[in-house]
């Protein structure tokens, strides 16, 4: 057994509370000295070079999704997320249409932006609102309800769903046993599905039937639709928000040239992507940079890490809604498991993004109501609190 305390110093003073809070200074030191270190806390290796992680999401065979300890697929059973090589392919194959970039807007763009309207009307006249609860969340559990298109089910619905199969996976990561009401919540969505296969409405569920899926497995890959769907796509409307409204010199920027929005959007998702790590399994003994690998280990791949590494991204901490290479961050992964639902992550962010600066006059950050991302996984603002002008003209 190597001296972790001596070859990965670095790491080895690396703590979990630090990396939950603020990560980045700790991931700049470690990319520059130890971009392949082993973190006793999480008991398994962190990348943090963008070369070395991109190295790892591209080798599947290598580094491996499919493992026991993959705590996702022990609550809702496997699905695109938990499996890798033809098992993989067959689990997303069927989604893959739908969330393409011409038939997400095809799909989705008017249920978004009615869905922001409708979020946005009752905040209009208020002056003040608190923009991760009231928008970012809600909107991103009606675009996932929408998408699934179950029967007799609701945002609520879907909101109690997941928030139990979460609560669930959380308990297995912390190595305390499950929630139970995280398998009830499997069982209701079961439910719910096998009612939309029996009616055969219009739905990426019943497409993924008739690709072959089975219904255990349309069951799995819809709670992870849930799951990717609402807490990124949460985090990185929050995120995008805060980014903006904390640097006024870039959000006039984007005022007098809202065309600029794509790429302030892009920019957030690089200096805080909504999940900063993913994990693998190594599948063999191998060598990774300086780092020896075992069949067996623990890989933690930091996104995080990787979207500042000053090599690709001069200036690595600066927000720069200008900056040309900002849609080179890998805040969506890479490789077979690159996010199925970027674009329509991306068409949410946009849409929401606009309408908060088309229709809230003078919209400005409370910086006494905000606080800034953490998380270790899944990293956004506890609050992003606005003010605007009510009665500009």
């Amino acid at each position: 057994m190597f001296d972790t305390a001596r070859e990965f110093p670095l790491g080895a003073a690396t703590t979990l509370a630090e990396l939950a809070t603020d990560p980045h200074p700790r991931l700049a030191l470690l990319l520059g000295a130890e971009p392949v270190s082993w973190v006793p806390e999480l008991g398994g290796w962190l990348v943090t070079r963008r070369d070395l992680v991109l190295e790892v999401m591209r080798a599947a065979e290598v580094y491996t999704v499919d493992d026991p300890r993959f705590t996702t697929a022990r609550v809702v059973g496997p699905s695109m997320l938990s499996t890798d090589g033809p098992e993989h392919a067959r689990h997303r194959g069927p989604f893959a249409d739908p969330f393409r970039a011409r038939d997400v807007s095809e799909r989705f763009a008017r249920v978004i932006a009615e869905e922001t309207d409708l979020l946005l009307g009752p905040l209009r006249g208020r002056g003040t609102a608190e923009l991760r609860r009231e928008v970012a969340g809600p909107l991103a559990v009606a675009v996932v309800a929408a998408a699934l298109g179950l029967v007799e089910a609701d945002a609520a619905a879907v909101l109690s769903w997941y928030d139990r199969i979460v609560r669930a996976v959380d308990d297995l990561t912390a190595g305390r046993p499950a929630d139970p009401e995280g398998a009830v919540a499997v069982g209701q969505l079961r439910g719910s599905v096998e009612a939309t296969l029996a009616e055969r409405r219009e739905s990426i569920l019943v497409a993924a039937a008739e690709g072959g899926l089975g219904v255990p497995e349309v069951v799995s890959n819809a709670a992870v639709l849930m799951f990717g769907g609402i807490e990124t796509t949460e985090g990185m409307i929050a995120n995008a928000a805060l980014h903006l409204l904390s640097h006024p010199e870039q959000l006039e920027l984007v005022r007098r040239d809202p065309g600029l929005v794509d790429n302030a959007i892009e920019e957030s998702l690089r200096l805080e992507p909504a999940a900063a790590v993913v994990d693998r399994y190594a599948t063999r003994d191998t060598q990774l940079g300086r780092a020896r690998i075992r069949s067996g280990d623990l890989v933690v791949v930091s996104i995080a890490g990787a979207n500042r590494d000053p090599a690709v991204f001069p200036e690595p901490d600066r927000y720069d809604v200008r900056r040309a290479n900002a849609r080179g961050h890998l805040a969506f992964a890479h490789g077979p498991h690159f996010c199925l639902g970027a674009h329509l992550a991306r068409l949410e962010t946009r849409t929401c993004m606009l309408a908060l600066l088309g229709e809230l006059p003078g919209l400005r950050l409370d910086s006494e109501g905000s606080a800034p991302p953490r998380g270790l996984v899944f990293r956004k603002p506890l609050a992003v609190r606005v003010l605007w002008d009510q009665h500009a003209e």
